[in-house]
């Protein structure tokens, strides 16, 4: 790897490389794919043509699926969707919330606190493998790979009833490349970003290998990107988040492979392998604003306390397909996946312990470790006992340990978690003429084991007897596609999610004796049912789809935090959240694309058990309403330019309502981002131009300011005007 300060000379040196090698033409989307990997077919039909391939989905089903024949909101991502992006900001949380209606604002930083969608956690998966937390949510899933390597992202909007554990608000699907052409393709690419100040560069270098000769295909990456520290609308320094985590000041690393043998014509063997790193640099540290002057966050030289924040994600996984195995498609994947996130250093006063320093004094900082083991399994069977029926079926199998350790001191906070789950489900389609029904269900057999442990001082030191929790759950889903005219169709479902409380807060903050783990009502899982219908319309000259959805979970789970002691803690109450999505497009012309989006969220619950569902959710939980609306325009077939506005519109909750030292009232003032992105295909390889915050206005993003537990150092304002210039060349 080369260090990222020699950025500058690497792309020069790719330049000077793109110039010696004929010119190629640049890469088109590559076809829809299995989560394998695997081309897909449709309904037992041949691979989609290119025209229909942005319209195939695997998440929504487990098996490869049109999105009008899926009774719900599910959307795709293209690789060129992503290409059009990551030209302005190299963030996918960016790029959600770009592209999904319900997506909350992205928060900029290492940590996705606060980033939700339809008012719930959605479960993030990397080629089908779990990257969420949800024993231990740590809110640092959204760091688990280079965008490089991701082809395209499927997203399920609402509960969720096929893909397990944490999918109560949806699914989030990245789905990594795989070779399709004969022969050996080279790809670099570079970026460089600035606001044309000192230290507040981003430069990225990746080198992408892809070849395929026969049965056989590969492919392998090795990128890095390094960020420095840039300014507001103002000129300020944008503050540092020091202990969650932050992407400035910071380097991050990432190898990828994927091998892939195609045997026996129908049959597929593929094998996966992905390590990223991102870390803190260790050159600057927050300074505190001023949030009652309106004065934000900053930063400034120096090196901050302890070890600097950091990611580090590794996922290898096994898989093995057959087209047509008892007449069906069979899919079996084993994976392993190890993540550690490491927060920043504090004296913080949950940290305090008089046994080992005086109060005040002593400095530590938290990691949290999640280790996962599992096995995928489905087998979908087209004509299944009558040609209208098809039937999917599998079983999945699941092993996270988490634990939740104070790195300097060696002390346990959260004890170990040994959670292991078995999850048969059965789904069954039924199609005559225009009408599509499909249902099912999943049985959750889940346990949780955890030993006798003690709490830290500042709880109490607590011994907490240690126990197992075992859970059985049936999880059903029920939904209906009528396509009642000529590009026209409406849906209505109705699916469940099976999730669980963040058991490690929990366990973390018992503060009473005489508990045990086996007995701590807390810990009941979290069952969250989604009703919804939508109506879609897709014509020669543009689409739309817009749904009305309700969602609801009996025991819900909402971190509440102490304004005082900045402790958090689990409350089982209600939620019920309503909301309307809108996305649409409209091509005017060849060369003109229009396309829109709108969310409205409301949610509610209640400050206690057995309380009203009088309180509006927070920002933790609960993105505000927001609009977007993009131009794009291509006037040759090697220029494109797209001019996008997105407007997140003000938000006051809960005036003059708290508990205790709780502060439920919240408020924000919304604001409107212009970016501008532009690509240029050249013989020399393609040249990419982005300006984010284009009007370069001043402002403070949605959770610093709803900030539940607000102080001076967590008052964020955004980056300011900032250009990026990209230049990729791929060759034989």
């Amino acid at each position: 790897m080369l260090p990222y300060r020699k950025a500058p000379l690497v792309l020069a040196l790719g330049a000077a490389l793109a110039l010696t090698h004929p010119v190629v033409a640049l890469a088109q989307d590559a076809p829809a794919t299995e989560a394998d990997g695997a081309p897909l077919p449709v309904d037992g039909a041949d691979a989609p043509s290119a025209t229909t391939l942005d319209r195939v989905v695997v998440t929504a089903t487990r098996g490869s699926k049109a999105i009008d024949r899926i009774p719900g909101a599910v959307s795709v991502i293209t690789r060129t969707d992503l290409d059009e992006q990551l030209r302005v900001v190299e963030d996918l949380s960016e790029v959600l919330a770009t592209q999904v209606p319900g997506y909350a604002p992205s928060r900029g930083k290492m940590t996705s606190f606060g980033e939700s969608m339809r008012g719930r956690t959605p479960l993030v998966l990397f080629d089908g493998i779990p990257q969420s937390n949800p024993l231990r949510n740590g809110a640092r899933e959204g760091y688990f790979a280079d965008p490089a390597v991701i082809e395209r992202v499927e997203v399920v909007s609402g509960a969720s009833a096929v893909q397990g554990l944490g999918a109560t608000g949806g699914i989030i699907n990245y789905i990594s490349r795989t070779p399709r052409t004969e022969g050996t393709r080279h790809t670099f690419d570079l970026k460089y970003g600035t606001q044309f100040e000192s230290d507040d560069a981003f430069e990225k270098g990746g080198y992408l290998l892809e070849h395929k000769q026969g049965a056989f295909d590969a492919l392998g990456y090795m990128g890095w990107a390094a960020r420095g520290v840039g300014v507001d609308g103002e000129g300020r320094r944008l503050g540092i988040e020091g202990t969650q985590g932050d992407t400035q000041d910071s380097i991050a690393r990432d190898v990828f492979i994927k091998l892939g043998y195609d045997f026996a014509e129908t049959q597929r063997l593929q094998l996966t392998y992905n390590k990223f790193r991102m870390a803190g640099d260790a050159d600057w540290r927050a300074v505190a604003g001023d949030r009652d002057a309106g004065i934000p966050t900053s930063a400034e030289r120096g090196m901050p306390v302890g070890e600097p924040p950091r990611n580090k994600a590794r996922t290898a996984s096994l898989e093995w397909s057959d087209a047509d195995l008892a007449g069906g498609a069979a899919l079996v994947q084993v994976y392993k996946q190890d993540f550690a996130a490491t927060y920043g250093a504090g004296a913080f006063a949950n940290f305090q312990d008089v046994s080992i320093a005086p109060i005040g004094t002593l400095l530590d900082q938290s990691e949290v470790v999640a280790d996962k083991a599992g096995l995928r399994s489905s087998w979908v069977r087209p004509g299944f006992l009558a040609d209208s029926l098809e039937l999917t079926t599998g079983l999945d199998w699941l092993s996270d340990t988490s634990y939740q350790q104070l790195a300097l001191t060696g002390r346990l906070w959260v004890p170990e978690l040994e959670f292991e789950s078995w999850a048969p489900f059965a789904q069954m389609e039924w199609e005559q003429g225009p009408v599509t029904v499909r249902g099912g269900v999943r049985r959750e057999h889940a346990t949780l084991n955890v030993d006798t442990y003690t709490t830290l001082a500042t709880y109490g030191s607590r011994v907490v007897e240690g126990g197992q929790r075992s859970y059985t759950q049936w999880v059903k889903n029920l939904g209906a596609v009528w396509r009642f005219a000529e590009g026209w169709s409406a849906f209505a479902s109705y699916n469940e999610g099976f999730g669980l409380p963040d058991v490690g807060l929990v366990l973390r903050a018992v503060n009473r004796d005489g508990q045990s783990v086996d007995k701590l009502v807390a810990l009941e899982p979290v069952v969250t049912d989604n009703r919804e219908v939508g109506l879609t319309w897709a014509g020669a000259q543009g689409s739309f789809t817009s749904s009305y959805y309700d969602s609801r979970s009996e025991l819900g789970s909402q971190v509440r935090v102490d304004r005082v002691t900045g402790l958090g803690s689990i409350t089982r109450t209600p939620v019920h959240v309503k909301g309307f999505e809108f996305a649409g497009e409209w091509r005017p012309h060849a060369d003109w694309r229009v396309s829109g989006t709108y969310a409205r969220t409301r949610g509610k619950t209640a400050v206690g058990e057995g309380l009203p569902l009088d309180l509006e959710l927070g920002a933790r939980t609960q993105g505000p309403d927001k609009a977007l609306l993009a131009v794009r325009w291509t006037p040759t077939e090697a220029l494109s330019l797209r001019l996008q506005g997105a407007r997140y519109l003000s938000r006051d909750i809960n005036e003059g309502r708290n508990t205790g030292t709780t502060i439920y009232e919240e408020h924000f003032e919304g604001y409107t981002l212009v970016d501008f992105g532009a690509g240029w295909e050249t013989r020399v390889g393609e040249f990419s131009f982005g300006i984010e915050n284009l009007l370069d206005r001043q402002y403070v993003g949605y959770y610093p300011q709803s900030q539940p537990n607000p102080d001076d150092l967590n008052y964020f304002a955004g980056r300011g005007r900032t250009f990026t210039v990209g230049w990729r060349r791929s060759f034989d």
